[in-house]
C-alpha cells in the first residue's frame, strides 16, 4: 500500500502554521479583534444614542413651533412653511381617539394604527414635564425608523386630544454609514495587523532561526562555531548562553579526547612491557632468576595498571556525580598520623625519611577515607619525587582564622614555575620524555606515575570546600597545602 507524501508546499504551510511566530500573530490578532469589536460597539451605541437624541430634540422644537402656528380646517392642516419636512408626520386626535387631521407620507390605515399606538404610549409613558411622550417606531430599514412625540390637548371639558409629531430617526442614513465604516475599518486594521505582525514576528524570531541553523550544522567534530550576536535583548542573551554552552561542550570534548588518548598511552606502555617480558621468557629456556625477574616486572606492571584503572574509575565516578561524600567530624592531625603509619614502610624502602611537624588539633566536617586518600596521594607524590642523600617528606596540620589546613613538604628538586598551573591536569608530567620503559630498564632517576594523583587530590579538596596551594622553588623542594574553611 503506497503512502501519499505531502508536497513541499503543504509542508511549508504546515511549518508556518505550527511556528511560534504564527501563533504570536494569531493571538495578537485575536486580542486586537476583541479590542476593535468592543471599541466599535461603544462608538456605535453612543453615536446611535446621540443621533436619536438630536432627532428627538428637533421634534420637540418643531412641536413648540407648531403649537402656535398650525391650524386645523375642514380641508386639513395649515402648517407654517419651513416647519415640517416632506418626511415628517403630524396627526391630530380628538378626545375619543378619532383622527381629526393628518399630514405626511403615511396612508390612512397607518395613521389609524399610529393613533392607537400614540394613545397607548401617552397613557403609560407620559413624562411629568409638559406631558410629552417620545417613542420609536421601527421599519424595514434604518431610514424607516421613526421617532414620535405626543402632546396632549386639553379641551373645555377637561378631556382633549393628542398631537402626534414624527420624523425619521436617521434621515441621512448616518447609522448605516457608521456601521459600514466601523466594519470596513476593523477588517482593514486586522488585515494590516496580520501582515505587519507576521513581518515583525519574523524579524523578531530571525535570531532563533539562526540559532537553529547553527545548532543543526554543529557536530561533535565542529564545535568551534559561534553565533556572536551583538544584540542586547533576550534573544541576544540566549545566543550568548548558547555560545557559552558550545564553549563548555568544546572544552569537554577536548578533555575527553585528551583523556582517552592519555589513558590509551598509559595502558599501552605497561602492556608493551608485559608483552616484552613474556616474549623473552618464552623465547628460550632461561634460569630461575630470569623467570623470577620477568614475573616481578609483570607483577609490577599489573599493579601499575590496576592502580591506573582504579584511579580512572574513581575520576569517572567523580565526573558523573556518583561519588557520595559522607561528612562527619574529622581531625586532620589524626588523618596525618594514620597516613604516616600507612606509608612509613614505603618511604623506608625508597630511602626517604617520613616525619611529622606540628600536629595540633584541626577539625572539620568531611569524609575520613577520602581525606586519608588525599593526604596519602600528596605524601606518595613527595616520596616519589624526592632525591638526594638526605631525603625527607614532612606532614603538618594547623587551624587558624576560621580555617584548617594540612601541609606536605619535601626537599626534592622543586617544580619549575611554568609547570605549576598544569600540575592538576590529568596525565600531566613535568618530564614528558620519560616513560615506564625507562624505569624498567634502570633509568629510575626520573620516576613516573599515572599523572592522576594530584587530580584526585584537587577533586577531594574541592568537594570539601577546600583549596590546594603549591609553593615550590627549583632546587629547594615543594610544599602542597590544602586549606579548608570551617566557619
Amino acid at each position: 500500500m503506497s503512502v501519499i507524501k505531502p508536497s513541499p508546499f503543504w509542508k511549508r504551510v504546515g511549518a508556518v502554521l505550527h511556528s511560534i511566530r504564527f501563533r504570536l500573530v494569531l493571538w495578537y490578532s485575536v486580542i486586537l479583534a476583541i479590542v476593535l469589536v468592543v471599541f466599535s460597539l461603544f462608538v456605535y451605541i453612543n453615536q446611535v444614542r446621540d443621533i436619536h437624541g438630536d432627532s428627538q430634540f428637533r421634534l420637540e422644537r418643531k412641536m413648540a413651533a407648531l403649537e402656535v402656528g398650525v391650524t386645523v380646517t375642514p380641508n386639513g392642516l395649515l402648517v407654517p412653511p419651513g416647519v415640517l419636512q416632506d418626511t415628517d408626520v403630524l396627526v391630530f386626535l380628538g378626545p375619543t381617539g378619532e383622527v381629526l387631521a393628518s399630514h405626511g407620507p403615511l396612508p390612512a390605515q397607518s395613521v389609524v394604527q399610529l393613533a392607537a399606538r400614540a394613545e397607548q404610549e401617552s397613557e403609560h409613558n407620559r413624562t411629568p414635564v409638559g406631558g410629552i411622550t417620545a417613542w420609536m417606531e421601527g421599519g424595514s430599514s434604518p431610514q424607516a425608523n421613526y421617532i414620535f412625540v405626543t402632546v396632549p390637548i386639553l379641551g373645555m371639558s377637561g378631556r382633549g386630544g393628542l398631537v402626534i409629531l414624527g420624523s425619521p430617526a436617521d434621515p441621512y442614513g448616518l447609522v448605516n454609514k457608521l456601521l459600514f465604516t466601523l466594519i470596513a475599518g476593523s477588517l482593514l486594521t486586522l488585515v494590516i495587523a496580520l501582515l505587519g505582525g507576521y513581518w515583525l514576528a519574523d524579524r523578531a524570531m530571525r535570531p532563533v532561526h539562526t540559532i537553529t541553523q547553527t545548532a543543526r550544522s554543529i557536530g561533535e567534530t565542529d564545535l568551534s562555531r559561534r553565533l556572536n550576536m551583538k544584540s542586547k535583548d533576550e534573544l541576544g542573551e540566549l545566543a550568548d548562553t548558547f555560545d557559552g554552552m558550545l564553549g563548555r561542550l568544546q572544552a569537554a570534548f577536548e578533555r575527553q579526547r585528551q583523556f582517552v588518548a592519555d589513558a590509551s598511552h598509559e595502558l599501552r606502555t605497561p602492556l608493551t612491557i608485559v608483552n616484552l617480558e613474556t616474549s623473552r621468557a618464552l623465547a628460550a629456556r632461561r634460569s630461575a632468576d630470569d623467570y623470577q625477574h620477568a614475573l616481578t616486572v609483570i607483577r609490577s606492571e599489573n599493579d601499575f595498571m590496576t592502580s591506573l584503572v582504579n584511579d580512572l574509575l574513581m575520576l569517572a565516578r567523580m565526573d558523573a556525580g556518583q561519588t557520595m561524600i559522607e561528612k562527619e567530624p574529622v581531625d586532620l592531625s589524626d588523618v596525618a598520623v594514620e597516613t604516616v603509619e600507612r606509608l612509613n614502610s614505603l618511604a623506608a624502602r625508597k630511602g626517604v625519611r617520613l616525619e611529622t611537624g606540628d600536629l595540633p588539633e584541626a577539625r572539620l566536617s568531611g569524609d575520613r577515607q577520602y581525606l586519608i586518600q588525599m593526604v596519602s596521594n600528596l605524601v606518595e607524590n613527595g616520596i616519589k619525587y624526592t632525591d638526594g642523600e638526605d631525603k625527607w617528606v614532612r606532614i603538618e596540620t594547623g587551624a587558624a582564622d576560621g580555617s584548617t589546613w594540612v601541609r606536605v613538604s619535601d626537599n626534592g628538586p622543586g617544580i619549575p614555575p611554568e609547570h605549576i598551573p598544569h600540575l592538576f591536569e590529568r596525565f600531566y608530567r613535568i618530564d614528558k620524555s620519560r616513560t615506564r620503559m625507562d624505569e624498567q630498564e634502570g633509568e629510575t632517576q626520573s620516576p613516573t606515575g599515572s599523572g592522576l594523583g594530584l587530580s584526585i587530590v584537587q577533586w577531594i579538596a574541592r568537594s570539601h570546600g577546600g583549596e590546594v596551594r603549591v609553593d615550590s622553588v627549583p632546587g629547594s623542594g615543594t610544599s602542597f597545602e590544602v586549606r579548608f574553611k570551617t566557619d
